[in-house]
């Protein structure tokens, strides 16, 4: 299944109490139940002011779908066309 990098602008997103993060969270994974186990969250990252999100997903549309049901932005959505880390360069 293909990968998808999404960037959210979400002004003051690093500044979102523990208790919003999971209330955030909480909605979107109702979201993900209802549009069935096609699409999987695999984790995000929270900066000052974007939310940097893993996904696997059958296409974009599904991810933006997601973001709007979930009432959050989706700004940009880029599949994964490769991951290279440290072993990469042995």
């Amino acid at each position: 299944m293909p990968k998808y990098v999404i960037e959210r602008e979400i002004p003051g997103a690093g500044n979102l109490s523990p208790e919003e993060l999971k209330g955030v969270s909480q909605k979107s994974c109702g979201v993900l139940s209802k549009l069935g186990p096609q699409i999987q969250w695999v984790h995000s990252y929270v900066t000052g002011e974007k939310v940097y999100c893993i996904y696997n997903a059958p296409d974009e549309e599904m991810i933006r779908e997601h973001a709007r049901q979930v009432g959050i932005p989706a700004n940009s959505v880029s599949e994964v066309k490769s991951v290279i880390d440290p072993v990469t360069a042995e």
